[in-house]
């Protein structure tokens, strides 16, 4: 009995469905990535892109001012409303500025904790300075949020009150973890050689900061950046907690929400958030930054 023909052919014609499936995939690396990122993008585009897409058309809607129902008409006065009132304008401001102070204050604290547990703590010092990072996210927000109402109250241990202080306190607590980690993550890839050579030519502690630490961290400090602004500029549950008075964008998509039963014009205000976000993206984007992450 003649064996079969060993021949590419016939080896090709013996293979599974499944092992044909394989060869192809291993030859087509361009098909093999598009099935990989299918799910996750077809994820991104109906819960994400979606939702957005929801947000911007119920921001055209109006709601009946006696009735409260919705009617699926497209108007921008909604936008008119937002843009041409004071008051909202100014609670834009203060939320970017809020926002803005929040990031700020992180850097300030997380730049030098990030580099004591890059550069100058041993290996398993670092383990435990990361886990005690993480540590205040595995507690509730709520109970941290109140924490800080308790110690801000006038008979509490600080006693300074509420107000935006206070909210820009909390939010600094709250979301200081953001920002350390990512900074720490690329200090972490910083060659200590580097370091070594700037002492070798002469450079002080400032200016090795400043040539060479700053440039090649900056990407990473942008990336906390991107946490700490956009989950402040969105924040409204810290701003009920210890905010008092305090109105921030946040606070006004939840009480047209809720109190005052307009859901377009709350659409149209959390559509602010979202311009503000994209723009700052763009923004850092233009510096390189992201590119660099």
């Amino acid at each position: 009995m003649n064996a079969a023909p060993n021949t590419p052919a016939a080896a090709l014609s013996r293979r599974t469905p499944r092992r044909r499936l394989s060869a192809f995939l291993h030859r087509h690396a361009g098909v093999r990535l598009s099935l990989l990122l299918s799910a996750p993008m077809l994820w991104l585009g109906i819960a994400y892109l979606g939702a957005l897409a929801a947000l911007f058309a119920a921001a055209l809607w109006r709601a009946d001012t006696f009735t409260g129902d919705l009617i699926r008409e497209v108007t921008w006065a909604n936008f008119q409303d937002l843009f041409t009132t004071e008051v909202y304008r100014t609670i834009a401001l203060r939320s970017v500025g809020v926002a803005v102070a929040v990031t700020l204050i992180d850097l300030v604290i997380a730049f030098p904790m990030a580099f004591a547990m890059a550069k100058l703590a041993s290996p398993r010092a670092q383990r435990w300075l990361v886990i005690a990072v993480l540590t205040p996210l595995w507690a509730s927000y709520l109970v941290k949020a109140y924490a800080w109402r308790v110690m801000l109250s006038s008979e509490g241990v600080l006693g300074w009150g509420y107000g935006l202080t206070a909210t820009i306190i909390t939010l600094s607590y709250l979301w200081l973890p953001y920002m350390i980690l990512p900074i720490y993550a690329g200090l972490e890839r910083l060659p200590n050689s580097l370091l070594e050579a700037a002492g070798d030519l002469g450079a002080r502690g400032w200016r090795t900061f400043r040539t060479v630490v700053w440039p090649l961290a900056f990407p990473a400090v942008v990336a906390g950046s991107i946490f700490t602004f956009s989950l402040s500029l969105g924040d409204y549950i810290a701003v009920k907690i210890v905010g008092g008075r305090s109105q921030l964008i946040g606070n006004v998509v939840y009480d047209n929400i809720g109190a005052a039963n307009n859901l377009p014009f709350a659409a149209a205000v959390a559509t602010v958030p979202v311009v503000i976000m994209l723009v700052y993206l763009a923004a850092v984007r233009r510096t390189g930054a992201l590119e660099n992450l």
